[in-house]
């Protein structure tokens, strides 16, 4: 697969995005079944791995670590830090912590969880503003002093706390949402990380699977699974959004491809330092997603799927008002 930079940090054009196999989308997958899931993606050519401590909470970088400790030296793992024990994203409050002393301390408990000696990217979840994004970032500097860490990142950062932040500690990478149908980063993110040199890491590439063509408005969701809760999600939702299915669609018949295949080479084709990183557990959905990175959208192509975008209106908050508070800062 081709690579690109994040900072200074080459990765696969693609990643793997691993919550959704033990966390957020419904039961657990099959742990021996996910770890050769992710061997298969590194054979595959895929090099760039994403999780974090509360996924399960635990599981999935144990998971990770499992599964990726016989190619070590091939990947880059990233892990995350910024809850509180225990707590979720979605749970009531904040759920926050970013105190030095807590980061230091999820630092030692992901490497061991991950089996490794150095956690390549490490990523503040969400910004807490209870902890000044200074100390955040000079706690992660110590721990790149002590080689703990590799590199720095932010999820879900504004581009104030982003310029903030790198004057402490320069920061690799920026983590948030980013789709067809959720362009926030566009107005202030990205012209930021593109003055600063920090790379960008899309996730929910494929808007949680809608942008698949795979959903309608007869679509349920399982125990778990906290699609059930988006507002995004609703029946309602999901048929007016419909439009953005059709339009992936248009152009992937096209090009003999996929919608998925077209929302994630369009993402692509926005800055050379993007790096989307969908998540599967299935082998075939990882092929097709891996497949979207030799696909090669032509000025016309991006140019026709921005003029229909613009007509098409989103309809659902991305969250709930609680959970949208914690991604406005």
């Amino acid at each position: 697969m081709q690579t690109r930079r994040l900072g200074n940090l080459e990765v696969s054009a693609i990643g793997l995005g691993c919550m959704g196999m033990s966390h957020g989308y419904g039961p657990p997958a099959d742990r021996r079944a996910m770890i050769s899931l992710l061997r298969t993606a590194v054979d595959r050519g895929v090099t760039f791995f994403d999780t974090a401590e509360v996924y399960g909470p635990f599981t999935n970088e144990e998971l990770v670590g499992e599964a990726l400790a016989p190619v070590r030296e091939r990947v880059v793992i990233a892990t995350k830090f910024g809850f509180k024990p225990g707590a979720a994203p979605g749970a009531r409050g904040s759920g926050l912590d970013s105190r030095p002393e807590h980061i230091k301390e999820v630092a030692e408990a992901s490497l061991r969880r991950l089996k490794i000696d150095a956690i390549d990217l490490f990523y503040q979840h969400r910004v807490d503003l209870e902890v000044p994004i200074e100390d955040v970032a000079g706690a992660v500097k110590d721990l790149i002093a002590q080689g703990k860490v590799k590199h720095f990142g932010l999820s879900e950062a504004g581009a104030r706390t982003i310029r903030r932040a790198h004057a402490v500690q320069p920061v690799t990478a920026v983590q948030s949402e980013y789709s067809l149908w959720t362009r926030d980063p566009e107005a202030e993110v990205l012209p930021t990380l593109e003055q600063l040199g920090i790379g960008f890491v899309p996730f929910s590439p494929l808007g949680r699977g809608f942008l698949t063509g795979k959903m309608d408005a007869a679509t349920t969701f399982a125990g778990g699974d906290l699609r059930g809760i988006l507002p995004r999600f609703t029946p309602e939702a999901l048929r007016a959004n419909q439009a953005f299915v059709d339009l992936l669609g248009a152009v992937a018949a096209r090009k003999q491809a996929t919608p998925a295949q077209i929302a994630l080479a369009w993402l692509l084709a926005q800055r050379p330092w993007i790096v989307p990183i969908p998540g599967t557990t299935r082998a075939t959905r990882l092929e097709e997603n891996i497949a979207a990175a030799a696909i090669a959208l032509a000025p016309e192509d991006l140019r026709e799927i921005d003029d229909a975008a613009a007509q098409l209106t989103v309809h659902g908050a991305r969250y709930s008002e609680d959970l949208q508070r914690l991604s406005d800062r």
